[in-house]
């Protein structure tokens, strides 16, 4: 398994953004589960996966599959009182750091929970000042 998806699985669920944004290239490219929009930037991404992490709980991978720079990541977790499942796809770059990663989750009503959740924690969140360029 590449260095890279065996850190992130180590770090993804403990919702500490200085743990997670050294395995994100500078220019990482987020797509959520809660709405379709992109997140660009370290920093950025590296805050929501922080707050992320923080709202799942229970969380543990089942599956990872892949090779090289494409890789699935099966996961389940809770949010709140409802079970979720879901896949994170991340490609690579050439330096083996984290370019791209888009996220899929079901059932509908825990995204739901997600995006609620979410929203109360950035709106708290100063940080997400700075961080408005970085949504497309």
């Amino acid at each position: 398994m590449h260095p890279t998806i065996a850190r992130l699985q180590e770090v993804v669920a403990k919702g500490d953004a200085a743990a997670i944004a050294p395995l994100l290239a500078e220019e990482v490219r987020f797509q959520p589960p809660t709405y379709f929009a992109t997140w660009t930037g370290r920093a950025p991404v590296a805050a929501v996966l922080g707050h992320v992490g923080q709202v799942f709980s229970d969380f543990k991978y089942r599956r990872v599959m892949g090779e090289g720079r494409d890789w699935a990541l099966e996961f389940q977790c809770r949010i709140g009182d409802l079970d979720a499942v879901g896949v994170d796809l991340v490609t690579l770059d050439d330096d083996g750091l984290i370019a791209e990663l888009e996220v899929v989750m079901r059932p509908h009503k825990s995204i739901g929970a997600l995006r609620e959740a979410m929203n109360a924690r950035v709106q708290r969140d100063p940080a997400f000042r700075d961080f408005r360029d970085a949504l497309s």
